[in-house]
């Protein structure tokens, strides 16, 4: 466990809501309609989120489809406390100078994510390798000069040095987000995510009057093309990460992604609009990630309420929620070895399960045959069970008194070879039911 000595920070100034935390997910911005939007929002409200980061890669004034967007998601937010904020897709090349005019076209509406003083959050993705003098000459400066000054927590893990020293290379910003360190390291054997970088950037934020948002997602999987086909491990991705943050203790948390189908980790829906000219949909169609919210929800809660250890993180009511998670295709299929990071994947049945007390038993099976029974305790139970089977009857079942009192059936049966030239990681998720 990591100890972290940090200096207590006047959050109420600068984040503008209470002492209280925030989590927010991060939403890949894309064609939709306004009904679309307004069922993301109505989704992520009832799944415990406070906001989308809305990832934006073009601020090109005739991108109408990317204005439109955004104006459906504030708009459909209007009259809850759901509020969202711009980050800037820097892996796209958009220029540093123009960010500033494309924010102020969002900046005052009502859902608009700001401080207490009216300053509006602004983040990103990448754009570490600008230097920050340029950042505050060219972005934060001529905003200041309109009468906005921006709240400033970017990813810049690009950045060449980073975390070591961020905080004084990076002297313009208010904060940090760490993108890359979400999922386990990229590489050809099997590790577990590693919390090292979160921890010496929370310290070093506090330290100079920062804030730092953590970044939790499930895993990484992408399958289109030569030098596109990749993987990062999940298994357990999300609840170690889970149990990180309760630890550690950041001031926000952003959860990677709402909708990003491309990179396979959503936790909400993904619309057809939003993927049109790509291939995603051979690996994402029919591929439900919406039962990862049973166990999302309640560790947002957990979060905000301060807990520091999973054993704090209960269902809503008095009966257990949680999630089954596997891939329908065994590592040793012969498409496998197209994937980087292929080495790290495993065949394994996984699961999350959020308990009200004492007393459970958690029981896996893959073809209808039992791999393990497992004690549960209160709190979020997880595990990675080896031994995924090919056929059908992935499941777990959740048992009070040698009596099932809820279980998640999977609806896909496991392959040994790709019927197509898809070699699909993805995970069939299925949440529990009564």
């Amino acid at each position: 466990m990591h100890v972290i000595s940090t200096l207590i920070l006047p959050l109420l100034a600068l984040t503008g809501r209470s002492a209280s935390k925030a989590v927010f997910a991060h939403y890949m911005v894309g064609s939709m309609v306004s009904d679309e939007a307004t069922k993301d929002i109505k989704d992520a409200i009832a799944a415990g989120f406070d906001g989308f980061a809305l990832n934006t890669h073009s601020i090109s004034s005739t991108d109408d489809w990317n204005i439109n967007a955004i104006n459906y998601l504030l708009d459909a937010a209007q009259g809850t406390s759901f509020k969202m904020f711009i980050s800037f897709d820097m892996s796209w090349g958009l220029d540093v100078a123009h960010l500033g005019e494309f924010l102020v076209q969002f900046s005052n509406h009502s859902q608009y994510y700001t401080t207490a003083d009216g300053k509006p959050w602004v983040s990103t993705y990448s754009g570490g390798s600008t230097s920050d003098s340029d950042w505050n000459s060219l972005f934060r400066q001529p905003l200041e000069d309109q009468g906005v000054t921006p709240f400033f927590i970017p990813d810049f893990d690009d950045w060449s040095g980073y975390p070591t020293g961020f905080f004084d290379e990076f002297t313009s910003v208010d904060g940090a987000l760490s993108w890359e360190v979400a999922w386990p390291g990229a590489g050809s054997t099997v590790s577990n995510v590693s919390d090292t970088t979160d921890a010496s950037l929370i310290k070093d934020a506090h330290a100079a009057g920062k804030v730092y948002m953590m970044a939790l997602s499930s895993f990484q999987f992408k399958y289109l093309g030569s030098g596109s086909n990749w993987y990062r491990a999940g298994d357990t991705n999300l609840p170690e990460r889970m149990e990180q943050i309760l630890d550690l203790q950041p001031d926000f948390v952003e959860v990677l992604t709402w909708n990003d189908a491309g990179e396979s980790h959503y936790v909400g829906d993904f619309w057809p609009e939003q993927i049109a000219g790509t291939d995603e949909a051979a690996y994402t169609d029919g591929y439900d990630h919406t039962g990862w919210q049973q166990v999302i929800k309640p560790f947002i809660t957990a979060f905000k309420g301060n807990a520091t250890d999973i054993s704090q993180i209960k269902p809503e009511g008095d009966s257990p929620v949680g999630t089954l998670w596997y891939r329908p295709l065994l590592t040793s299929a012969s498409c496998s070895n197209s994937i980087t990071n292929y080495q790290q994947g495993q065949d394994s049945v996984n699961f999350a399960v959020v308990l009200p007390s004492d007393g459970y038993t958690i029981e896996v099976y893959s073809n209808s045959q039992l791999l393990g029974s497992f004690p549960g305790t209160a709190g979020l139970n997880y595990k990675s069970v080896p031994g995924l089977q090919a056929g059908g009857g992935q499941s777990i079942s959740v048992l009070k008194d040698s009596s099932v009192v809820a279980s998640a059936n999977g609806t896909k049966d496991v392959l040994t070879q790709s019927k197509n030239s898809t070699c699909n990681w993805n995970y069939e998720v299925v949440g529990l039911s009564s």
